[in-house]
């Protein structure tokens, strides 16, 4: 169950005070929408909304936010209007190119949070991939804030064993509200986040 962010204070960290470093995995993300949840590919206006989960990392530990946006590069092409269009959302694209046979946005992320593991931040990954678990339960400890922001049901199951030790999950549709459109998902719905206004 996601935990409540709307308690939180405003952020009083200055520039330099303690941030939340957002690294989202959008491959991840936005094939984990088109197969899992649609069925297909995803129409613009069915896709999330990079700004609202932005202004989400903001306010869910009530902090500055560094969002990291990793990109696959390895045709030796960038989507310029979609980098352009993160660029004006505050976000910082990190387009990354390999071989053609490794998973270079994965080792981009696995790289960055271990980096993190030496600095003073919290960190929400934006991902359902496993392949970032040792990495994850590594940063947990030590006073510092984890979370997964994700679909849940699609979310690997052994993210769940992260969470007995404090990492935090929270839901892109119900929790970030990242969405302008409902999703056909079907989900277990927490009863205090029960809209039912949402179905009629």
């Amino acid at each position: 169950m996601s935990q409540s962010f709307a308690a939180t204070p405003p952020a009083t960290d200055g520039p330099g005070g303690r941030k939340t470093y957002l690294l989202v995995d959008g491959e991840n993300i936005d094939a984990t929408l088109g197969m899992n949840v649609l069925g297909r590919r995803p129409n613009p206006d069915e896709r999330p909304r990079w700004d609202r989960i932005t202004s989400f990392a903001h306010k869910v530990w009530g902090q500055d936010v560094v969002p990291l946006f990793f990109l696959n590069a390895s045709s030796g092409q960038m989507p310029m209007p979609f980098v352009q269009a993160l660029l004006a959302m505050g976000y910082r694209p990190i387009p990354l190119a390999g071989s053609g046979t490794e998973k270079v946005v994965d080792v981009g992320i696995q790289r960055t949070l271990e980096a993190l593991a030496d600095r003073d931040g919290d960190v929400l990954l934006a991902s359902h991939d496993g392949d970032f678990l040792p990495q994850m339960e590594a940063l947990l400890g030590d006073g510092r804030r984890v979370g997964l922001l994700a679909f849940r049901e699609f979310v690997n199951a052994r993210f769940a064993e992260l969470t007995t030790r404090g990492m935090e999950t929270f839901d892109l549709e119900g929790d970030a509200d990242a969405f302008t459109t409902m999703l056909p998902r079907v989900r277990i719905i927490p009863l205090e986040e029960f809209d039912p206004l949402r179905y009629l």
